[in-house]
């Protein structure tokens, strides 16, 4: 079926939008859309470049949020009474003690008034793990499956109910005290994705513990300055994982971080130690008597019993280490009542979670989105979660849809990275697995270009499912943008409209507030629950970096444009801007562009020095499979960048790159790249935590091609 106008439904009968109501009703300065073709979900193809794509009215009679109508009026309530509209959501979780109605939310963004502060529900106390699992099993839902686990290789699987997971958390609690772990103390976590992961992370938060989650896959080096940093009682570990075809040999990675702490001045006591039997035996691991103990040898003799410890909604929760322009990792911590509130919220109406859904992230815990939605959220909603240890094209590129089909799923919630790798693998490895249990997906981690939205969009969702395209970050716990899937058109590749709460507005370089169609640094005015409350051990840090750089507001370090019908589109972050002979050019949209053209699969753009225009744009291509190299190709890519956005935009030089440096969770390394653009191939620093470290030995061979 063709697409029809905005204001036609798609049969020809005259509309107001389908069945959305009006534009007028959605915030930002949205009006009514024409000139603009209209996409429903289920109807037709979402092909052009501005497409807007619609709920099917089936949807969004189902859909938690409906209509535009009940956003705004949800919205703008959470905005003129936030304490009232955030109680009420909190009402709805188990508090030993109620907060004071009178100091729902306490704040300072305006350092200049004196220290930066933000609290919620302070003096209330509560905890996750108890309102995360223990609640679910009061309520009847012992024997609901808590967690899928599927393994590295097919055929590996295992499950647990509510009732099992809480068992299991509490032996492992147990186990914690009994080593002298308590209220405040810190943990280290280094493990993969096996089932025991979100165990640690809920045996931590059931005792007042704080955990640190360190991805395990970063470098010895990289793991003793986070427990040099946070100064754990003891880390938890397993002796290997398989990751592919790959063992990695995690427990000598700990070894080698635990000697290089205590050479800083930090000696753990405990290592215990996950027998990851399908990868490694025992007797194969290094050990150090008197540190290291194995998990299956102490936990499992503990009480499958364990008293709540009681927090204070303040109370820190889990330290969270993320990457800083210094160098030094930066210890974001997120504290226990306002985060269990936003992250249960943003999940349920992010992705319109039904209790029949089955549910899958890909993200690992060690990172922020696993926290909030692998872990937090979906259990706070009783969901039953998917965790998945492998990676997407192992065996090979089927292997996600070969999931989808094997347990149902009907949430997939993913990164930008990983749909254009699998879009370039070609559309038969999709194809061929039903998939017809999707019912919504999921962008994070980076603004997804148009061409692999429709790609998401068309072929994993066979046009029926719509995308929740997320933006947040590590310090704001939750999402701070999102479609909801059944309340409005989508524009492929934007983020759209804010969260309940969030006051997102653009500002220009003298920090003034632009208003309508515009571009400039995204700020958020006021606080949210979910929000992150200091840099561990640097509050001077977390005002430098978050509140300094725009007074009375929190500064997320990301581009943002706004269109004249209100959709926002994020542009990466400014300091991915490029500045050519004056124009500020975001790498994101010229990687887009690339994207664009037929033949290229994937693109990374840094800036080098340009003698003549300051800086230059230097694009590393992927091609399709099969797409050879060639003059004629580099010029049609420059072409297509040159037409979308303009002549000064136009890369300067484009290098083939079979592959690109990517972590294990999919983030392009782009400090790689500015290294290998500027020849600069001694400083490569550390690429241990590489999926492939191969590709960097392939980017230099190519550079003069």
């Amino acid at each position: 079926m063709g697409a029809a106008t905005a204001g036609q439904q798609a049969g020809g009968t005259p509309d107001k939008l389908r069945h959305v109501e009006s534009m007028s009703e959605l915030p930002s300065g949205a009006g009514t859309i024409s000139g603009i073709n209209a996409v429903v979900l289920g109807e037709s193809l979402a092909d052009e470049e501005h497409d807007l794509v619609f709920p099917s009215p089936e949807f969004s009679a189902s859909a938690l949020v409906s209509s535009p109508k009940q956003y705004k009026e949800m919205y703008e309530r959470s905005i003129k009474d936030p304490a009232g509209f955030w109680s009420e959501i909190a009402d709805a979780f188990y508090w030993k003690e109620k907060w004071n109605p009178s100091e729902v939310c306490s704040e300072n963004l305006d350092a200049s008034k004196g220290p930066v502060h933000i609290s919620w529900f302070k003096g209330g106390k509560t905890n996750i793990c108890y309102n995360a699992v223990d609640r679910n099993v009061e309520a009847g839902n012992g024997d609901k499956i808590a967690l899928y686990w599927e393994g590295n290789e097919p055929g590996q699987d295992g499950k647990l109910t509510y009732s099992e997971l809480l068992e299991k958390v509490c032996q492992l609690a147990n186990y914690l005290k009994s080593v002298g772990v308590g209220k405040g103390d810190a943990v280290v976590i280094y493990l993969p994705m096996l089932l025991e992961l979100p165990i640690a992370m809920l045996a931590c938060a059931r005792i007042g513990a704080v955990h640190s989650v360190v991805f395990a896959g970063f470098s010895a080096d990289s793991l003793a300055q986070r427990i040099v940093d946070c100064k754990p009682k003891l880390v938890l570990t397993c002796n290997a994982v398989k990751r592919g075809p790959k063992p990695i040999l995690l427990k000598d990675i700990v070894d080698a971080a635990l000697v290089e702490s205590e050479k800083n001045g930090f000696s753990v006591g405990i290592c215990l130690t996950y027998e990851n039997q399908s990868v490694m035996k025992r007797q194969d691991t290094k050990w150090q008597a008197g540190r290291d103990v194995w998990w299956q040898d102490v936990v499992t003799n503990f009480p499958i019993k364990c008293d709540v410890e009681w927090v204070d909604a303040e109370d820190p929760l889990f330290l969270l280490y993320t990457s800083g322009s210094t160098g030094k990792p930066k210890g974001v911590m997120h504290t226990s009542g306002g985060y269990m509130v936003y992250t249960a919220t943003t999940f349920k109406y992010a992705f319109d979670y039904k209790p029949t859904d089955i549910y899958w992230c890909t993200a690992d815990c060690g990172w922020i989105t696993g926290h909030s939605y692998v872990t937090y959220g979906p259990l706070l909603n009783g969901a039953a979660v998917l965790v998945f240890e492998g990676t997407p094209n192992y065996p090979d590129a089927g292997r996600c849809w070969e999931i989808v089909d094997k347990y149902k799923v009907s949430i997939f919630y993913t990164a930008p990275t990983l749909v254009r790798s699998l879009m370039r693998d070609g559309n038969e490895y999709v194809t061929r697995y039903s998939r017809k249990s999707l019912r919504v997906l999921g962008s994070v981690g980076e603004p997804i270009n148009p061409s692999a939205w429709r790609w998401f969009y068309n072929v994993v969702g066979d046009s029926q499912c719509p995308i929740s395209d997320t933006w947040w970050q590590t310090d704001t716990g939750g999402f701070m943008m999102t479609p909801l899937p059944g309340a409005w058109p989508q524009k492929p590749g934007s983020a759209t409209f804010p969260f309940f709460g969030v006051q997102p507005v653009i500002v220009d370089e003298k920090g003034q507030e632009i208003e309508g169609e515009c571009s400039g640094y995204l700020c958020i005015k006021k606080s949210w629950p979910g929000a992150f409350r200091t840099l561990y051990g640097d509050h001077d840090r977390y005002e430098t970096t978050y509140f300094k750089p725009f007074a009375g507001y929190y500064f997320t370090g990301d581009g943002c444009s706004r269109d004249k019908d209100g959709y926002h589109w994020l542009t990466g972050r400014v300091d991915d801007v490029i500045n050519v002979s004056g124009h500020r050019i975001g790498t994101a949209e010229v990687e887009s562009a690339l994207v664009s053209h037929p033949q290229c699969a994937e693109a990374a753009v840094v800036g080098v020095e340009h003698e003549v225009k300051g800086q230059g744009i230097y694009a590393f291509v992927t091609l399709v499979d099969g797409v050879p190299y060639s003059e004629e190709l580099r010029k049609s890519l420059i072409t297509k960048v040159r037409t979308q956005i303009g002549a000064f935009a136009a890369p300067d030089r484009i290098h083939w790159a079979p592959g690109l440096p990517k972590t294990r969770s999919g983030k392009i390394m782009r400090r790689i790249l500015r290294k290998i653009a500027a020849k600069q191939l001694d400083e490569l620093g550390d690429i241990s935590t590489l999926a492939d470290p191969g590709v960097v030995d392939q980017l230099i061979a190519l550079k003069d091609c």
